[in-house]
């Protein structure tokens, strides 16, 4: 198959030149920046869509519109004047783990690193919707991004759409700062949109316009992208929750091109953290044998609601090859699988993680 095949194709093995150049200008979050219950800005995950805008904070406005009774037009200053809310929220790109499944989507290559947590500052959305009146006839809220490109031979701003009761939930942020500074220009400087529980798409950056519309939303990013289908052409499901996944700290050292761990034999601490778009994680259990046998791990507490949870595990770490694995269930009862479902553009692949690991004195 030709290698070049555009997103959302399946290819060879071979990493393509366009994977590469998404690769290059996007990132993934070391796994042991997991030590760490808030992630620094510069190890969070990053994804830019298409290109970051320039975006003069003096002259932004963020306008709300559409089936409301009083349009809003607001500047940064505006909105950092109302009241100021601070979240704890773990982001996760919907693509994560694309690159484990076979055959390989062709798109963003992730392996699990496209996770972080940060800390998000800014202003509810509920209340703005209110002061603006939200129409009878509303079901839908867009958000609209001032980032720009083509995707599926359309020129585009990159927007988002979300149910009303969606978008009315009430830890929908507006967000101008992460981990107390200034939102970052690669994270949505001046604002985006944050929404607990949602895969990374949903969380629209360098937000311009809100839009309450009287029918679902058909643009390509709710209607083509982020959707799960097996042959091109359906219409699919829709991306929405983050599905639940436990990721490891990496213990011991790493083999420096494999990755693979190496450590020494005797007590170790297994140590990671689990999240759901569902409910609260309620249970994580770790394997050292690839899963043919697993053990509950320690829960911490919870950091909040919106964000992940650490747990950890004493093991006795014998000399030979161990295959670690962590595996997370939450609330509504949904737990991760051995292998996930494949789909077109690889979506939601929330399969248990394994890591290989050599323990030699």
């Amino acid at each position: 198959m030709d290698p070049v095949a555009p997103s959302g194709t399946v290819a060879s093995d071979l990493i393509t030149p366009e994977e590469l150049r998404l690769a290059a200008r996007n990132h993934g979050c070391p796994l042991e920046a997991l030590r760490e219950p808030i992630t620094p800005a510069g190890l969070h995950y990053l994804l830019i869509h298409y290109d970051i805008p320039a975006v003069d904070s003096e002259t932004f406005r963020l306008e709300i519109a559409g089936e409301v009774a009083r349009p809003l037009s607001l500047t940064l200053d505006d909105l950092r004047a109302r009241p100021r809310v601070t979240l704890p929220v773990t982001f996760e790109c919907a693509g994560n783990g694309r690159a484990l499944l076979a055959p390989r989507p062709v798109s963003q290559p992730w392996l699990t690193e496209a996770v972080g947590t940060a800390e998000w500052g800014g202003t509810l959305l509920r209340p703005l919707l209110e002061e603006a009146g939200v129409g009878d006839r509303a079901v839908e809220a867009l958000f609209t991004g001032l980032d720009r490109g083509v995707e599926g031979g359309t020129h585009q701003a990159y927007e988002r759409s979300l149910p009303l009761a969606e978008a009315l939930g009430q830890d929908v942020l507006l967000a101008y700062e992460m981990n107390g500074g200034p939102l970052p220009a690669q994270h949505g400087f001046p604002l985006r949109l944050v929404v607990p529980g949602w895969y990374g798409m949903t969380n629209v950056k360098w937000l311009g316009s809100v839009t309450l519309l009287d029918e679902p939303f058909g643009g390509y990013q709710n209607a083509v992208a982020y959707r799960r289908y097996d042959v091109a052409g359906e219409p699919g499901e829709p991306v929405t929750r983050m599905m639940p996944r436990s990721l490891m700290v990496p213990p011991g050292v790493p083999d420096f091109m494999s990755r693979e761990r190496v450590l020494e034999p005797g007590p170790v601490e297994l140590r990671g953290r689990a999240w759901s778009g569902w409910g609260e994680v309620e249970r994580v259990e770790v394997s050292v044998d690839g899963g043919a046998t697993f053990a509950d791990a320690v829960l911490e507490e919870p950091l909040s609601a919106t964000a992940w949870r650490g747990w950890r595990l004493d093991w006795d770490a014998v000399t030979g090859s161990h295959e670690l694995c962590s595996r997370a269930t939450d609330s509504a009862g949904n737990t991760q699988p051995t292998a996930a479902p494949w789909n077109l553009k690889g979506y939601a692949n929330n399969a248990v993680e394994r890591i290989p690991a050599t323990v030699d004195a």
